[in-house]
């Protein structure tokens, strides 16, 4: 029995773990629940800053284009992040041993100096409560409800905001996170988490989706 999977992702950022999925023998089911807004505000300038800390896919995209001048040192979160930056040839200084904005906070080399995240709008607040960071909001997330009622065996989340939408629609089907603060999210909102990727990127979420596949047939 092929198993569908349930793919979350905007749009226009699901094909490539769509792709992915079907290499693997899955049946993709694409279901939106978040959509990406760019905030264009003008130039990111970071003079005056001794890391820049990023810790999303998007916000390396906003970063890699809008960034003005000489980059500080770059802290990245995770895998995904830091294949945005090394695509366009940025170095990464810093990735925390836990994929999150409290590892990031934890495990950067003291003494900090000046910080500045980018990233979403209304994200951060760790980043600024345990590190006095300043906060350059590139874009924001709006959480959508699809039309239909999406049908499949397993949902992939790659966010906390798609955990969170997911949860809206009251579904009961296991769930693969790509991580701990987008489990985090998933559990406290009564979502079955049945496995969280290794590596924060497609190959992490495919990789998981076989991993539970192969148990739930033995």
């Amino acid at each position: 029995m092929i198993v569908r999977a349930i793919v979350t992702r905007p749009r226009a950022q699901a094909g490539p773990l769509a792709a992915a999925l079907r290499e693997q023998g899955f049946e993709p089911v694409l279901c939106p629940l978040i959509e990406i807004e760019i905030i264009d505000d003008g130039p990111l300038d970071l003079a005056g800053y001794d890391w820049v800390v990023v810790t999303s896919a998007n916000g390396a995209e906003q970063l890699a284009h809008r960034h003005v001048g000489d980059l500080p040192r770059v802290a990245a979160v995770g895998v995904a992040t830091t294949e945005v930056f090394a695509a366009h040839a940025i170095a990464v200084d810093f990735v925390p041993e836990e994929s999150s904005q409290a590892g990031l906070a934890a495990e950067l080399p003291r003494p900090v100096g000046r910080v500045l995240f980018v990233g979403a709008e209304g994200a951060g607040e760790h980043l600024q409560s345990a590190l006095g960071a300043d906060t350059r909001a590139v874009y924001r997330i709006h959480e959508l409800r699809p039309d239909e009622t999406p049908t499949g065996d397993l949902v992939l989340l790659a966010s906390a905001s798609a955990a969170r939408a997911w949860a809206a629609l009251r579904l009961d089907l296991p769930a693969v996170s790509i991580g701990p603060s987008t489990t985090r999210a998933a559990r406290d909102a009564g979502i079955a988490v049945v496995g969280e990727t290794l590596t924060q990127n497609v190959r992490g979420l495919v990789d998981s989706a076989a991993a539970w596949r192969a148990l739930s047939r033995s």
